[in-house]
C-alpha cells in the first residue's frame, strides 16, 4: 500500500483460481476518495471475480485487502457492506412489486423494527446527494431503467458507504439516463466517495475516469494514473487502453470504432431497393397480457431481404413479446406473422425454425444454453432427433463432434474442447455458441435480441461483423438493442417501441440518429416519426 491517506481500498497481489482457470493473478490497485477509478477488460479478464471479492461473495486465495490502511477479511456480503463497500450490479436487484422505500428498507437490518419515518428521512438525504428525486411510494417495477438504477445506487449507499462499485452501469440505459447517471457519479465523487466504474466503453472511461486499470487474462496489463490522464490526449489514452486490453489485436479493434462514441455519417449500406422481396411481415400483431411483461398492441412492420431493421426502446416496453411472437414462442392474440407472404402464425417454434426463422435470446445463460451440457450438444440443440446427428433415436457422437468442431472454428469459440461444459465458458464465447447454432443451416430471418450486451469490445466487434455479414448475404434481420450507437452503426432504419406499440421510425441517414431515436424513446416526436403502421 502507498502512504496516501486518501486511499480507501487497497488490493495487494490478489490471486483467485478456479478449476482450470486463474481468474485473478496477483492484482494490485488502489481506490481513492473523491476519484472515479475505471476498470476495463474483455470478458474473462477477471473483472467479475475481482468485484465478487470486494463484495464479499468470493474470498481470495492469497493477497491482502486493506480498508483505510488496515488489513480486512471480506468474508461475506454483509461484512463488505459493514466495511463501507456498496455494489450496483449490471442487472437490477430490486423487487418489482415492492415500492422504492420498501426496496431500500429490505437491506436495513440494524434494528428489528424498520421505522418508515427514519427511512423516508434517509431517502430524502440520498435524493439530495444524488440530485435525483425519488418517490418512496412508487413500485420499483413501474420505474424506467434509469430511475431503477438511481434507486440501486441509493440502496448501495443506504448505510453510508465509502466505496461504490458500478458494474457496467450504462449498458441498458438510453442517452438521457446515461447523462443523468454521469451527473450523479460526479456528485458522489464531490461528496468524497471512491467509485469503481466498470465499463466496456472507452469514451466513458476517458471522459469520467480519474484513473484507469486494465485487466487481461487475470493480470493488470495497463494503468493510467490521475496525473497521466489529466494531460494525456484522448487518442493517446484510447490507444493505450486498447493496447493493454488486446495487445496485438488492438489496431483491428481501433479500426472498428467500437467503444467510442459513434458518430454515424450515413446509412450502413447504400440502401435496400424498394422492390426487394419482403421476407417477414408482422400485421397488426397483439399479444395477450402476461405478468410483469408489456404485451404488444397493434404492431405492424416489414423486413426485406438483406435489410437490418432495429428496434429501440426503454427496456421492457414489449421487445420480448415481439421477439418471441416472431419466433413462435408465444401465440398472437390478434394479427399475423408472415414469412415470404405465407402466414406462419399458427406454427410452433420447431416448425418456424425449419422454415428459417431463428431467434437469439438476450438471456444467453439461462435460456440460450443448457449450461451443464457440452459445447457440442449445445451447438446441435436445434438438431436433436435429426439425421445425421441422431440415428434411430440415438446420438451419432462422431457426427456431432465433427459438426461442433466446424462451428467452433468458424465462429472462433474459445473452448478447451467441444466436450467442455458450455456453462464454464465466458459470456462472449457463450454468445458465439448461440450465433453458430442459429446462423447455421440457411436461416431466412433472424431476430437478434441484445446480441452484444455485457460483452467486451473485441467480441462486440465480432458479433457486429456477423450481423453485417448475414444481412449482406441476403438475410432479413431484426435487431433489438438498448445500445443506440449499435443501432445507428448497423441498421438501415430503426423502429421505436413504447408501451407495446411502435411509436416512430428513424431512417439511418444523418449524424443525429441516436439523439433522434432517444427523443422518441422518451416521448418526443423526432424527425422520421410516422403514425400508424410502420413499413
Amino acid at each position: 500500500m502507498s502512504g496516501n491517506a486518501r486511499v480507501v481500498v487497497g488490493l495487494t497481489e490478489i490471486t483467485k483460481a478456479f478449476p482450470g482457470v486463474l481468474a485473478n493473478d496477483a492484482i494490485s490497485f488502489e481506490v481513492v476518495r473523491g476519484e472515479v477509478h475505471c476498470l476495463l477488460g474483455e470478458n474473462g479478464a477477471g473483472k467479475s471475480t475481482l468485484i465478487s471479492i470486494l463484495a464479499g461473495l468470493q474470498q481470495p486465495d492469497s493477497g491482502v485487502i486493506e480498508i483505510d490502511g488496515l488489513p480486512v477479511a471480506l468474508t461475506s456480503p454483509s461484512a463488505s457492506i459493514a466495511r463501507g463497500i456498496g455494489v450496483v450490479y449490471q442487472h437490477s436487484t430490486l423487487v418489482p412489486n415492492l415500492t422504492v422505500l420498501e426496496n431500500l428498507m429490505l437491506g436495513d437490518t440494524d434494528t428489528f423494527w424498520l421505522g418508515r419515518d427514519r427511512a423516508i428521512s434517509r431517502l430524502h438525504e440520498l435524493s439530495e446527494m444524488l440530485g435525483f428525486p425519488m418517490d418512496p411510494d412508487l413500485r420499483a417495477g413501474d420505474l424506467g431503467l434509469g430511475q431503477q438504477q438511481q434507486v440501486e445506487i441509493a440502496k448501495a449507499i443506504w448505510k453510508g458507504s465509502n466505496v461504490l462499485i458500478l458494474d457496467e452501469p450504462t449498458s441498458m440505459l438510453v442517452p438521457q439516463a446515461i447523462e443523468q447517471l454521469m451527473v450523479t457519479v460526479n456528485r458522489l465523487k464531490a461528496e468524497g466517495l471512491a467509485i469503481v466504474f466498470v465499463t466496456h466503453k472507452l469514451h466513458e472511461a476517458i471522459a469520467l475516469g480519474d484513473a484507469v486499470t486494465v485487466l487481461r487474462g487475470g493480470k493488470v496489463t495497463g494503468r493510467i494514473t490521475p496525473d497521466e490522464l489529466r494531460v494525456m490526449p484522448e487518442d493517446q489514452a484510447r490507444a493505450h487502453i486498447l493496447g493493454a486490453m488486446f495487445g496485438d489485436a488492438a489496431a483491428a479493434i481501433e479500426a472498428t470504432g467500437v467503444g467510442a462514441a459513434v458518430n454515424v455519417g450515413g446509412p450502413r449500406r447504400t440502401g435496400i431497393p424498394a422492390d426487394e422481396a419482403i421476407a417477414l411481415e408482422v400485421q397488426r400483431l397483439s399479444t395477450a397480457p402476461s405478468a410483469g411483461i408489456v404485451s404488444l398492441r397493434d404492431v405492424s412492420l416489414t423486413i426485406r431481404s438483406g435489410e437490418i431493421v432495429g428496434v429501440a426502446g426503454i427496456d421492457g416496453q414489449g421487445q420480448r413479446h415481439l421477439a418471441e411472437a416472431i419466433a413462435g414462442q408465444i401465440a398472437p392474440h390478434e394479427g399475423a406473422v408472415l414469412l415470404d407472404s405465407t402466414d406462419i402464425s399458427t406454427l410452433g417454434v420447431r416448425a418456424r425454425q425449419r422454415l428459417g426463422v431463428r431467434y437469439l435470446t438476450d438471456d444467453r445463460l439461462h435460456e440460450g444454453i443448457v449450461g451443464s451440457m457440452s459445447v457440442a450438444v449445445n451447438l446441435l440443440l436445434k438438431k436433436i432427433g435429426e439425421r445425421p446427428f441422431w440415428k434411430f433415436g440415438r446420438m451419432n457422437k462422431q457426427a456431432v463432434r465433427d459438426e461442433a468442431r466446424r462451428q467452433i472454428a468458424d465462429y472462433e469459440i474459445r473452448t478447451p474442447s467441444e466436450e467442455a461444459r458450455a456453462g464454464s465458458l465466458s459470456g462472449g464465447n457463450i454468445q458465439k455458441i448461440l450465433l453458430a447454432r442459429e446462423l447455421s443451416y440457411d436461416p431466412r430471418v433472424v431476430v437478434f435480441h441484445k446480441p452484444t450486451v455485457g460483452l467486451d469490445l473485441k467480441t462486440v466487434a465480432h458479433v457486429r461483423d456477423v450481423v453485417r455479414d448475414y444481412a449482406d448475404g441476403g438475410g432479413a434481420t431484426l435487431l433489438i438493442s438498448s445500445d443506440l450507437d449499435e443501432l445507428a452503426e448497423l441498421c438501415d432504419r430503426i423502429l421505436v417501441i413504447s408501451g407495446g406499440r411502435l411509436v416512430g421510425e428513424v431512417h439511418n441517414d444523418s449524424v443525429r440518429v441516436p439523439e433522434r431515436v432517444g427523443e422518441l424513446m422518451v416521448g418526443g416526436r423526432g424527425a422520421g416519426h410516422e403514425s400508424g403502421a410502420i413499413r
